[in-house]
């Protein structure tokens, strides 16, 4: 005992290490003492030393302790009133992580006392436990900002040419076998040059790691030796997951992520954060008292009129009150950390509703947190994507979010789902979706690229799930399959489950083709699912979330099938990287720019008619094309030049039966040639024969002008 402390600062939040000591500064306004106690890095459940904050500054206690190195493992305990009633939760026997610690070290461990309340009281959370949780409580690791970045450049990636690849940390490399044993599943085997030449290979532009912000795993998922596999459990916005790293020492995850970023920027690729700013691991009023809880408690966390309760617009427990004034800091706060500090792209916001929420509860696109981000010199700048909803009352406000942001479009996947899976009355819908969405983003003057297009996600079947199981299969779970979604417009093509039939097989396997063609020649931002490419499958299960083994992990011991679909892939994105007309930064307009030739949107019948409104509304409609105009392309390129490209020409047959397309017939001197038919994967490039075209049923073409003696 009896560590040295000067007055310090009262900024920045966090344990901050200046190269002299140490600066601690935590904010509680109901706080009445704050205490950082020190822990044995040897045994980090022993605790060595503790000392008071001794200066408060509007509400923000802080010190500096000289001489203190990094390394160090900490937590804090904060006196105040204990009056759930209230509101307040604050109990100096349960050690608290500090919300700006920049590193953790251990995981909590619910078998000790970290609940703030006695157990099994008759008046369950009003009665305070007194009992010490240093034992089961993480500690804070003071870690050092200094790194060599090098020559470091953030890609930059503009939004029209941005390929999403969602992807585990853990999940993409536990399976690679070229990727030493020791580094898989840890952010340096993301990085490993194996798993970067694949993503080269492939053609995506930005990795969305699956959330890597320091997570809980739940009890009641421990109790059936299962784990929160996805990380949407945080328990602090600026420590990176430590099981991530291949080395377990305190704090050694953060200099390993920032190589996997530095390693990934090298490559040209932009690293993107899925974030859960929504809620926290600490639930409802029943939950552990970990870290906001016991700090802050209203400060942080939406109440009810009785303050005692949650509210929860997450089906989390709780939700945090992005509208309050420190819950708004804290998530700006951590936004800018991993900008400036760790160099990451930008960032996916998981339920991002709640983040919109103010007053009483209602989504407003004009929220304080999105005027901080919009008016935030680093922050509006860097990628931002909004999953527009939440469970609560009005949660789903796909098309309302402002500008800069993009957004999840659920509608895309589910009109793209259901026309392949052969359901009527869907042309008009797929036509708004596969031309960029504009009856959800034009009249906000936004453009395409507002919205992220996706057939899959990490929540729901995989791709060769959904053509191959008509139903969940949850059982691994736990929940006797009553947990992840029932709705999942997927089917199995006749057989469910996996089968020998050849024919069953090759309608799976055109299928997918057909999703994943659909995917990159719509307008807007594709977002391909991690082993999609190459046929993941989870065996029926929707709602992996707690599956951390085979079911989730992507192989990579492919067949010749899952490999052709890999080639498949790989060449579709390399196509959409060479085509000016699916990477268009303003809506159609349908009709000729300028000296044209063609519209820049014009739709057809397999006649070749242009199709009529009537046409439009015909619920039996499951077969069309469209043609875009590659010398009508509105907008100049980046030294003000025309842009000019290929016409393409894409014969969509959803109908089980073949149908004959007639072409709209190319210039003089010019010809289709065949790029991508998804009946047969090994067609293409090749001249187009005829002047009609057959696609099978459930097929796809995609046809391309050029040069007759473009070949030579």
């Amino acid at each position: 005992m009896g560590t040295e402390v000067w007055p310090g600062k009262p900024y920045p939040r966090g344990a901050t290490y200046d190269g002299t000591g140490v600066n601690f500064a935590v904010y509680s306004q109901v706080a009445t003492r704050v205490e950082v106690c020190l822990f044995d890095p040897a045994n980090p459940s022993r605790e060595i030393d503790r000392f008071d904050l001794p200066e408060v500054t509007e509400f923000v206690w802080h010190g500096f302790v000289p001489g203190m190195e990094p390394g160090t493992l900490y937590g804090l305990r904060v006196h105040g009133p204990y009056d759930p009633a209230r509101g307040h939760r604050c109990n100096p026997y349960k050690l608290l992580v500090d919300p700006y610690a920049k590193a953790l070290y251990g995981e909590p461990d619910w078998k000790q006392p970290v609940f703030a309340y006695t157990l099994g009281h008759k008046e369950q959370d009003l009665a305070r436990d007194e009992q010490d949780s240093a034992a089961g409580v993480p500690k804070g690791v003071v870690v050092s900002d200094f790194f060599d970045w090098g020559n470091d450049r953030r890609p930059d990636v503009p939004w029209r040419k941005t390929v999403i690849y969602e992807a585990h940390v853990k999940g993409l490399t536990m399976r690679h076998p070229a990727v030493p044993e020791h580094l898989r599943g840890t952010y340096a085997g993301l990085s490993h040059p194996a798993v970067i030449e694949h993503l080269l290979k492939l053609g995506v532009t930005a990795v969305e790691l699956l959330p890597i912000h320091e997570a809980a795993d739940d009890s009641f998922l421990n109790d059936k030796g299962l784990s929160n596999y996805w990380g949407y459990s945080t328990l602090n916005y600026f420590a990176p997951e430590q099981s991530y790293a291949s080395r377990r020492t305190p704090g050694s995850q953060v200099a390993e992520f920032k190589s996997m970023v530095k390693a990934l920027h090298a490559a040209g690729i932009e690293v993107l954060l899925d974030v859960v700013y929504n809620h926290t691991c600490e639930g409802n009023h029943l939950g552990p008292t970990l870290s906001l809880k016991g700090i802050d408690n209203t400060a942080y966390y939406w109440t009810m009129p009785d303050p005692r309760y949650y509210l929860d617009f997450t089906g989390c427990g709780n939700s945090l009150n992005a509208s309050l004034p420190q819950a708004a800091k804290l998530i700006a706060d951590s936004l800018r950390y991993w900008v400036t500090e760790m160099h990451v792209d930008g960032f996916r916001f998981d339920l991002a509703t709640t983040l919109g929420r103010q007053g009483g509860g209602e989504f407003s696109p004009n929220a304080p947190l999105f005027q901080i981000i919009n008016q935030d010199p680093v922050l509006n700048r860097v990628k931002l994507i909004a999953e527009p909803w939440d469970v609560g009352l009005g949660g789903y406000q796909v098309g309302h979010f402002p500008a800069p942001w993009r957004e999840w479009n659920g509608k895309y996947r589910d009109a793209l789902r259901r026309y392949w899976k052969g359901d009527e009355n869907l042309a008009g819908e797929v036509g708004h979706r596969l031309a960029g969405s504009s009856d959800m983003f034009q009249e906000a003057r936004r453009r395409p690229q507002a919205s992220i297009n996706f057939v899959t996600a990490h929540d729901g079947f995989t791709l060769h799930d959904l053509v191959t199981y008509s139903h969940k299969h949850n059982e691994a779970n736990g929940e006797h399959n009553r947990d992840g979604a029932d709705d999942n417009q997927a089917w199995n093509c006749g057989v469910e489950g996996e089968t020998d039939n050849g024919q069953v097989v090759a309608l799976r396997e055109q299928q997918k083709r057909n999703l994943l063609a659909s995917l990159f020649l719509s307008q807007g931002v594709p977002m391909l699912v991690a082993g999609d490419e190459m046929g993941r499958t989870q065996g029926g299960n929707n709602n992996a979330y707690c599956q951390d083994n085979e079911i989730s992990w992507v192989d990579w011991n492919l067949d010749p099938r899952r490999k052709a679909l890999l080639d498949f892939t790989s060449r579709l994105i390399q196509f959409r990287h060479r085509q000016p007309v699916l990477q268009r930064r303003r809506f159609f307009q349908g009709e000729r720019i300028w000296d044209s030739r063609f519209k820049d949107l014009t739709w057809y019948r397999p006649d070749g008619s242009e199709m009529s409104p009537e046409d439009w509304n015909k619920p039996f409609v499951r077969s069309l094309a469209f043609l875009l105009g590659g010398d009508a392309i509105p907008t100049p390129d980046e030294r003000g030049q025309r842009i000019f490209g290929d016409a393409l020409l894409v014969l969509l047959n959803a109908h089980h039966e073949p149908v004959s397309f007639t072409p709209h017939a190319p210039a003089e001197g010019r010809q289709w040639v065949l790029e991508f038919y998804t009946a047969d994967d090994t067609r293409g490039p090749e001249p187009l024969q005829g002047k009609t075209f057959e696609l099978t049923g459930r097929s796809l073409a995609v046809l391309r002008e050029a040069a007759k003696d473009e070949s030579k």
